[in-house]
C-alpha cells in the first residue's frame, strides 16, 4: 500500500483509488488517517489542464456567482460591518466583483491566472490597499498546496470566504461524484469538514460553515446560528434589507472610471 505525508496536518495518508483524468492519466489519491484531507498524488498534469483557466464544463459559473455574492453581502453587512474594503482573491473574469459593488461593496480583483474582463479598473494594489475580507469561490480544490495558498490569503486578511464542495463520507468512488472532475483534472485537493476545522485551529481562527459548500475563516467570534441564519436565508435578507440599506457603487463605478480613462 502506499503512504504519503499529508499536506494538511502531517499525518499519514493511505493510497485510496486511481482514477484516470481527461481520458489520458492515471492518478492517485490519498486519503489522510488524521484529518480526513483527501488529495491527489503531485499534480504533473496541471499545464494540460489548465490550457483554458475556466474549464469548459463549469456551466455553474453565473448562478455560483449570484448565489455567493447575496451570501457574502448578508455575512459583511450584519458580522462584519459592510463598509470596509474587500477582494476576490481568484477573481476569474471579475463577475463577482462586479455583483458586488453593484450591491455596494468596496471590492477589488486579483487572479493570476485568468483575465479580468468585468472588473477592469478595480484590480488589487497590495502596496496601497488594506483589505478587511477575502473571498475565494470554487478555488481551494485547485490547490496543490493548500497551506501555502491558505497562508498568501491569511496575509491580506484573516477573514476568508470560501466555497468547496465538502467531501462526502463514506468517500465516494471516482464515478460516484462529480466534484472529482476527471473530465477536467483542475480539481485536486478535497476537504471534509474536519480538515476546514484543523486549518482553522492552525491559525488560531474561528471556522463557519453551511456544511455542504460554503465555508468562512474568521479571527471573529461569531453566534454560529445567527451566521446560520445569515446564509440559509441570505436571498431574502440580501433583497429585503441589504440592497435598499447599501448603495450601489454602478453608476459611480462609470463617473471613476470616465475620469481614470480621459
Amino acid at each position: 500500500m502506499k503512504i504519503e505525508k499529508c499536506k494538511i496536518c502531517g499525518g499519514t495518508s493511505n493510497h485510496i483509488f486511481s482514477s484516470e483524468l481527461m481520458d489520458k492519466y492515471t492518478v492517485n489519491y490519498f486519503l489522510c488517517d488524521g484529518c480526513d484531507f483527501l488529495y491527489t498524488q503531485e499534480p504533473f498534469w496541471l499545464k494540460d489542464a489548465y490550457m483554458s483557466p475556466i474549464n469548459l464544463t463549469d456551466t455553474g459559473l453565473l448562478s455560483r456567482n449570484i448565489y455567493y455574492s447575496r451570501i457574502v453581502s448578508s455575512i459583511l453587512y450584519f458580522a462584519l460591518g459592510g463598509g470596509g474594503r474587500y477582494l476576490d482573491y481568484a477573481g476569474g473574469y471579475g463577475v463577482f466583483v462586479r455583483l458586488m459593488r453593484d450591491a455596494g461593496f468596496d471590492y477589488y480583483w486579483h487572479d493570476p491566472f485568468s483575465q479580468n474582463i468585468l472588473a477592469r479598473g478595480f484590480e488589487y494594489d497590495r502596496a496601497s490597499m488594506k483589505i478587511d475580507a477575502v473571498t475565494a469561490f470554487e478555488a481551494f480544490e485547485h490547490f496543490a498546496d493548500p497551506l501555502a495558498e491558505i497562508e498568501k490569503m491569511l496575509e491580506i486578511s484573516k477573514n476568508i470566504f470560501f466555497s468547496t464542495q465538502l467531501l462526502p463520507k463514506p468517500v465516494p468512488a471516482p464515478e460516484k461524484w462529480w466534484y472529482y472532475g476527471l473530465e477536467h483534472g483542475q480539481h485536486v485537493s478535497f476537504y471534509s469538514a474536519a480538515t476546514l476545522e484543523y486549518i482553522a485551529k492552525k491559525y488560531g481562527l474561528n471556522f463557519y460553515t453551511n456544511f455542504s459548500d460554503f465555508h468562512f475563516f474568521t479571527e471573529k467570534k461569531l453566534n454560529s446560528f445567527f451566521v446560520k441564519f445569515l446564509i440559509r436565508f441570505s436571498r431574502y435578507i440580501f433583497e429585503l434589507i441589504v440592497k435598499r440599506k447599501m448603495t450601489s457603487l454602478t453608476y459611480s463605478d462609470l463617473s471613476l472610471l470616465n475620469v481614470k480613462n480621459k
